[in-house]
């Protein structure tokens, strides 16, 4: 039987929310990705041009590191990587999560959070750091989503 993972990073919570719907409706595991220095909420004031996510979103090879890692990823043919859109695309900590592993064509599917954008280039930015893997098209869900609409979303692939 294939083994699935769900890895997410949340700033404020409402992305585990997600991931938590997700793995339960496909019976994944479940992964927090964790900075190693967390975010604040000042860190998280994208209107602010020096806020610590601005910064790091400008700086598309800066890699916030993370503060833990899957033991044994290559028992997962299906890794579903959830994350909040930042600057239209997933924050580059999902990055150095992904160049941490070696992927052996297992299947990454990204789904997001977002305060009103689409996924914008986040497949395009993701690619080179999970080479390897079988990188499918991502989508962005609301915090309400069901889990009945998740399973019928993660049966299509």
């Amino acid at each position: 039987m294939a083994k699935k993972l769900v890895a997410y990073f949340s700033a404020s919570g409402t992305t585990e929310r997600l991931a938590e719907k997700l793995a339960s409706a496909v019976g994944a595991d479940l992964h927090e990705i964790r900075p190693e220095i967390p975010y604040t909420s000042a860190d998280l004031d994208w209107m602010d041009k020096k806020s610590r996510s601005s910064v790091e979103m400008k700086d598309k090879v800066f890699r916030p590191k993370v503060a833990n890692i899957v033991d044994h990823i290559e028992q997962y043919d299906t890794i579903y990587i959830a994350f909040p859109i930042w600057w239209y695309v997933a924050p580059t900590i999902i990055n150095t999560f992904l160049e941490q592993y070696r992927f052996q064509g297992q299947k990454i599917i990204p789904l997001a959070t977002s305060g009103g954008s689409g996924m914008g280039s986040t497949n395009r930015e993701l690619a080179p750091s999970c080479v390897g893997a079988d990188l499918k098209e991502g989508k962005v869900f609301s915090v309400a989503t069901s889990e009945n609409e998740l399973k019928a979303w993660a049966e299509k692939f």
